[in-house]
């Protein structure tokens, strides 16, 4: 909150002090007039006197007013010395305050100690502290509201190379949306009734999809089987090496809880039953243009390798054509700026959120997104930066109560190991992501690495070689490394490369609840 000029209190009705009134010219009497900063020096008076006289009102309060709240810093000190003691389980009187304020120079401007004891006799009903706290609180939030406006305003008119239109955009969005938020209900307590009630709700919706899955459908019902879907406020970390195929996969899922929204609205079902999402998907290494045209080659069912050189027939083209048209309604929106912070991140899901009801949010990757601390280089402050970046994406799933996957790297130590198959301790960065995540999967294609050990051709090894190729095509493992919700394991899918596509596996579902090392 920004600083104001001490100004007098008003008491025996005499005005408080014009200095804090603003001037305009009046255009029907041609003199100025004036409007001052929001304000009420009686309900703060008021308030603290209920307070003094009675600590129980405190618990009306303390969990939207803070001390920065009161216009008049003096009763911003007086209530917040008044909640240390009642924290401490003293009593909060004029009497007990009166030690830690006789030196106080702002008390002494209002009258000193004596003051404390007027405050005690200008006590309002500990029914009403609420009302009055409110009153003090959405006033505050106006004052902020004129000081923010003056900051959009005056960085208007600066001129900086290093900070163009967009970022002071995407600043002054931020700053009104945390605006918009200040003085909800973000934490405390809530008593069992009220937390058995919300899980009773997400219990009915699974057991109303016949106990198929609680969260957004992945469309793949191997996983959807095991993970129940993705839940609301859950961060899913999805890594894998370098031609595993994170990226396809964390496509297909994002394209296929957008179709799946979009097919059940067409059929009537309501937003809160909808089994699918909206979803925002934040590309950071591909254009949104070469993701569009993966997802068209996967739903034509042609190769991507072809689309990209225009190698096609006129019937593959119409063909293409035709899967555009029926996908023109999925509500899948791909933002694919380069270099995104995770603040900006954050301000472009809540509008989308605000917007179109966003449901679910894929990041890729994660490694790419910057953090906002202008702090320098080195692998000290690169591990602080995810650690932000991590916290900053599991705090955007909370908040707007949504799924968040992001894809990750692993290390390059997994490549110097016999067994390729990944673990938790192959993360980069490990600590804050095996740490934030909710649950933490890899994607692992054993036909990858099968294919760069092919032994000459014509010899014994050769034949073995591939047979146990025959095996292993198109395999790919989803291996869930960590939930918390759950049981880890490997679920296995079948991969498609020319066509960037994994589905379940034709025959039989596989799942190996224990993980070989």
């Amino acid at each position: 909150m920004p600083d104001f000029p001490d100004y007098p209190i008003m008491q025996d009705n005499i005005p408080i002090s014009d200095d804090r009134a603003e001037s305009y010219p009046d255009d029907a009497a041609g003199e100025a007039i004036y409007r001052e900063v929001p304000h009420n020096l009686e309900a703060e008076q008021a308030l603290i006197g209920a307070i003094l006289i009675n600590n129980d009102a405190i618990i009306k309060v303390q969990s939207f007013l803070n001390p920065e709240h009161f216009i008049n810093p003096a009763h911003g000190k007086i209530y917040e010395a008044a909640i240390r003691l009642i924290e401490k389980g003293m009593l909060a009187s004029p009497v007990t305050l009166k030690p830690y304020f006789e030196k106080d120079a702002l008390l002494e401007e209002v009258g000193g100690s004596k003051y404390l004891a007027s405050l005690a006799a200008s006590a309002i009903s500990i029914i009403n502290a609420a009302d009055y706290g409110h009153l003090i609180f959405d006033l505050a939030v106006r004052r902020e509201l004129i000081n923010l406006g003056e900051d959009i305003v005056n960085g208007a008119y600066e001129h900086e190379i290093d900070n163009d239109f967009k970022e002071q955009i995407e600043s002054a969005e931020t700053r009104l949306f945390k605006l918009a938020e200040t003085g909800e209900s973000e934490g405390g307590f809530k008593n069992f009734a009220a937390s058995a009630a919300s899980a009773i709700e997400i219990i009915e919706k699974a057991k109303n999809r016949d106990g198929k899955l609680a969260g957004v459908d992945t469309g793949f019902n191997s996983i959807n089987s095991h993970i129940g879907g993705l839940h609301q406020s859950d961060l899913m970390i999805l890594a894998g090496r370098p031609a595993m195929g994170k990226t396809a996969l964390a496509t297909n899922i994002a394209f296929n809880a957008a179709k799946i929204y979009a097919r059940d609205r067409s059929l009537g079902v309501s937003h809160e039953e909808n089994s699918g999402a909206v979803v925002a998907f934040f590309s950071l290494e591909m254009s949104a243009d070469q993701l569009a045209s993966r997802i068209l080659a996967e739903q034509a069912m042609l190769s991507a390798q072809d689309l990209r050189q225009g190698k096609m027939t006129q019937e593959e083209f119409n063909r293409l054509a035709r899967t555009a048209q029926d996908l023109e309604n999925i509500p899948l929106f791909i933002d694919d700026t380069a270099m995104l912070t995770i603040a900006a991140l954050r301000t472009r899901a809540r509008r989308l959120k605000r917007q179109h009801n966003l449901g679910f949010v894929v990041v890729d990757y994660l490694q790419l997104l910057r953090g906002t601390s202008k702090n320098g280089k080195g692998p000290e402050n690169r591990v602080q930066e995810v650690s932000e970046i991590t916290r900053g994406l599991k705090a955007l799933a909370k908040e707007l109560e949504i799924p968040v996957l992001a894809l990750s790297q692993l290390s390059r130590t997994i490549e110097s190991r016999d067994n390729k198959r990944p673990m938790l301790s192959d993360l980069r960065e490990s600590g804050s992501i095996e740490q934030d995540a909710d649950m933490v999967t890899f994607v692992y294609r054993p036909e990858y690495y099968h294919k760069q050990k092919e032994p000459d051709a014509g010899t014994p090894e050769h034949d073995l070689w591939m047979s146990e190729g025959e095996v292993l095509f198109g395999l790919a493992e989803f291996i869930i490394g960590k939930q918390r919700h759950g049981p880890t394991g490997i679920i296995q899918l079948q991969f498609a490369p020319e066509f960037t596509r994994f589905t379940d596996r034709p025959i039989g579902e596989q799942y190996l609840p224990e993980q070989n090392e």
